[in-house]
């Protein structure tokens, strides 16, 4: 029996509502018009959940997030899962009522990029919530057939929505070819450290060490097994790190594998470090343009590999997915808060407060 699938596709809502950005700190609702099916491979969806995003609270807060800045009012949100309502002529393998994950980022088929299945590196991608494109908060939402993925009858919308920040995880996972043998150590135990985590754990790594500064996420990781080991480096050296390690691994073993989900440079050059010969780091986390100190002797004695890690491409939602449906990652505890579409400004406000994991935002009605 297919869960929280209640959408009646015969009294379809002929409004769209939406969550606007008009500037830092001001977001009203608006009513946009209903998208209309652009292209024949294309389908029409109706938004059931959205989760919260750092990027969205970003915008939010400073009205930009890396390099870009919003400069006109903007539907929020990227996270999201919904039902869907219309198909385009040449979809073949999606029908109306299906519920998917959304992957919300839509490439040039004519880009290298693309070309090469580097899509996520796409110079004109089109990516919800990043000027100047609109965001998936709103009843109707449009995407290509292929960049969404149906879920299975006992997958809810609600983890649909999660497939997003789960995503990053694979991808930052598949970069340095985590696999059966590996160890891995993660810096950062916010909803992508954690999920990246998870992964590592899902694909093979008998040993995930996650680290923070807040004793509560570390304990959550760990609870949850998204993480087999903690630790907290507040006010610690590298030095108590490596006696961290030793305790954990087999005597004179370090991890092979690294991710950073911070973006500070303190954390990057730890997790660098502490890698073993041979290893491989690879940065997911978005910090500032430049570090100050790279350990570059580490990287050259170890012959370290270090990536950095942009977003999600070819198949990462279908791993993710797949990851879900086995039972591989539990992404349910991760959603901590929830709120109702009406209910969006109070969803942003109280993230700022950083009490929550990730804030679900159900709707609209």
């Amino acid at each position: 029996m297919t869960i929280d699938s209640t959408l009646d596709l015969n009294n379809l809502k002929e409004d769209n509502p939406s969550v606007v950005l008009e500037k830092i700190g001001e977001i009203r609702f608006e009513e946009r018009p209903v998208p209309e099916i652009p292209e024949p491979n294309y389908v029409k969806i109706a938004i059931t959940h959205t989760g919260l995003c750092g990027s969205d609270v970003h915008y939010y807060e400073h009205g930009s997030c890396g390099s870009f800045k919003v400069e006109s009012p903007m539907v929020l949100g990227h996270e999201s899962a919904g039902i869907i309502v219309q198909v385009g002529d040449s979809v073949t393998r999606l029908k109306p009522g299906d519920r998917v994950a959304c992957e919300p980022g839509v490439p040039s088929r004519l880009s290298k990029e693309y070309k090469a299945g580097n899509y996520n590196l796409c110079p004109h991608m089109a990516f919800a919530a990043t000027p100047p494109y609109d965001g998936t908060l709103c009843r109707y939402y449009v995407l290509p057939e292929d960049f969404v993925v149906k879920l299975p009858d006992h997958v809810s919308l609600e983890e649909g929505a999660l497939v997003e920040p789960l995503s990053v995880g694979v991808h930052a996972n598949r970069l340095i070819d985590v696999k059966f043998g590996d160890s891995m150590v993660v810096f950062g135990a916010g909803p992508v450290g954690l999920l990246a985590a998870g992964v590592a754990k899902a694909f093979g790594c008998d040993k995930v060490l996650i680290v923070d500064i807040v004793n509560e996420k570390l304990d959550f990781a760990v609870q949850h097994k998204l993480a087999t080991h903690c630790f907290n480096s507040k006010g610690k050296t590298f030095e108590d790190l490596l006696a961290c390690i030793k305790d954990i691994w087999d005597e004179d073993e370090l991890p092979t594998c690294g991710i950073d989900a911070t973006g500070n440079q303190y954390c990057i050059n730890m997790c660098i470090r502490s890698l073993a010969k041979k290893g491989r780091f690879v940065q997911v986390g978005m910090g500032g343009d430049t570090l100050d100190k790279f350990p570059i002797a580490a990287v050259l004695e170890k012959e370290l590999t270090v990536k950095g890690s942009f977003r999600y491409s070819v198949d990462d939602y279908k791993y993710s997915v797949q990851l879900l449906k086995d039972g591989k990652i539990n992404v349910r505890p991760l959603i901590t808060h929830r709120f109702k579409f009406e209910q969006a400004v109070e969803a942003y406000e109280f993230s700022k407060q950083g009490k929550s994991i990730k804030i679900m935002i159900e709707g609209p009605p």
